[in-house]
């Protein structure tokens, strides 16, 4: 009889821990739109090669992701928009440009790239069920990081863009 109640407790416990989201995942919260993610995962491998990446910025008196209110006052049901924006500009224009001869920096890249791939995904889903809406605001912010971006060869502007990823992830902690 212990046994068969032992079985069940480890069962029990096994199930429960399988419904709690991975190690360092958090729920974040962008309007509607609910994604587990582990910034601190991407934080991890962004900090290893933060100052590999901002070494080879050759341009210091701009900025992509903070030109004056591009992130900041974001209203909450922009939030979503925004951050499907963001993840799909820094999968589809940032990492297919910021290759180094550096492979230890290559596959930290890589690694980023693959966790903001998987939450790209998730932002899409939500985008698709309506969940996330666009709004006037959310797409002027966007136009701007855009032409931020756009005013600079490919390169210099993938690589500044990698390197200010701390402000992004930096306002995706601060909203939620």
């Amino acid at each position: 009889m212990k046994a068969s109640h032992l079985f069940l407790c480890l069962f029990s416990m096994s199930c429960w821990l399988n419904l709690m989201p991975t190690a360092g995942n958090r729920i974040f919260h962008f309007g509607l739109c609910r994604i587990s993610m582990s910034v601190t995962e991407i934080r991890s491998g962004f900090t290893a090669i933060k100052a590999n990446i901002q070494a080879r910025d050759p341009i210091r008196t701009l900025s992509i992701l903070s030109y004056p209110h591009s992130l900041h006052k974001v209203k909450s049901s922009d939030r979503c928009c925004i951050t499907h924006q963001l993840f799909n500009f820094y999968v589809d224009k940032v990492f297919k440009h910021c290759k180094t001869e550096d492979s230890y920096v290559n596959r930290k890249i890589s690694s980023i790239a693959n966790s903001f791939l998987s939450v790209k995904r998730k932002l899409r889903q939500c985008h698709e069920q309506n969940k996330c809406m666009c709004g006037q605001e959310s797409t002027e912010k966007f136009k701007q990081i855009l032409a931020n971006y756009e005013g600079l060869n490919v390169t210099s502007a993938a690589i500044k863009s990698l390197g200010e990823l701390d402000i992004l992830l930096d306002w995706m902690e601060k909203s939620h």
